[in-house]
């Protein structure tokens, strides 16, 4: 079986399963997009003030409202679309809308983001991680992906990215019953892959991530952390990395 190489620390698996956003793609070009869409056709129903996009969503903007970064322990990184909708549509109740005419329109305003991420494509692979998906295809690792969006978006992404054909597993919140920090998506991506989560390395930017491949049995959680203060955030990870040239494989 292919063996990973993380430092003094190797591990023999036989598949990878990756979350999407912030360790696949980069967050902050597709879903700090997104949110200003989402957050903009709502925002111009009302007449009353709602809270910030910052607050809202755990999402960091420069003085010119742009996003630039977000909280890797906040909703868009860790919730599910549901719960951003939801969120949403709190906003709207707390103008005075009743809440069924919230949550529509919450819902209309994820379609009108939807098409214009759909018009635009800003899935951006993160660095080193298509030469990587590549190699751990070429030694013949099983590949999925595990995230908290949804499975049919999130295999767009993939497409757009020209990476699709080299998962041989997609599992979106839509496809369990439970989401993350729970480990029902490892346990189902194993189900397709015909693997046992003791055999699959997990790879992932949020805790909720390292917390799931563990308490499904994973061989190992690798934490994908760029900065210290990421570091700081990954408290689950059994090993945290920088970028993907410091998870060496071997036959």
């Amino acid at each position: 079986m292919p063996r990973l190489t993380i430092g003094q620390q190797h591990y023999t698996v036989k598949g990878i399963l990756f979350d999407k956003d912030g360790t696949l793609l980069d967050f902050v070009a597709l879903w700090g997009t997104w949110c200003q869409f989402a957050y903009a056709h709502f925002a111009e129903r009302f007449d009353g003030p709602i809270a910030p996009l910052d607050q809202l969503w755990g999402l960091k903007s420069d003085g010119a409202g742009q996003v630039v970064d977000y909280d890797c322990n906040g909703p868009v990184a860790m919730g599910s679309i549901g719960d951003l909708l939801s969120t949403l549509a709190w906003q709207g109740y707390q103008q005075g809308q009743p809440w069924g005419e919230s949550i529509r329109l919450a819902r209309a305003c994820k379609e009108a983001a939807d098409a214009e991420i759909q018009r635009i494509r800003p899935a951006r692979p993160l660095p080193g991680v298509v030469d990587f998906v590549h190699q751990c295809y070429g030694l013949g690792l099983l590949l999925g992906v595990v995230t908290a969006d949804e499975t049919e978006d999130s295999k767009r992404h993939l497409e757009w990215m020209g990476i699709r054909p080299l998962f041989a597993s997609v599992i979106g919140d839509d496809a369990v019953e439970r989401g993350k920090p729970f480990p029902d998506m490892v346990y189902k991506a194993c189900g397709e892959l015909d693997l046992a989560p003791r055999d699959v390395a997990v790879i992932g930017d949020t805790n909720g991530d390292m917390q799931m491949g563990n308490a499904a049995g994973a061989a190992v959680t690798i934490g994908l952390a760029p900065s210290e203060h990421e570091v700081s955030l990954l408290g689950d990870a059994k090993v945290i990395v920088s970028a993907y040239d410091q998870i060496i494989l071997e036959k």
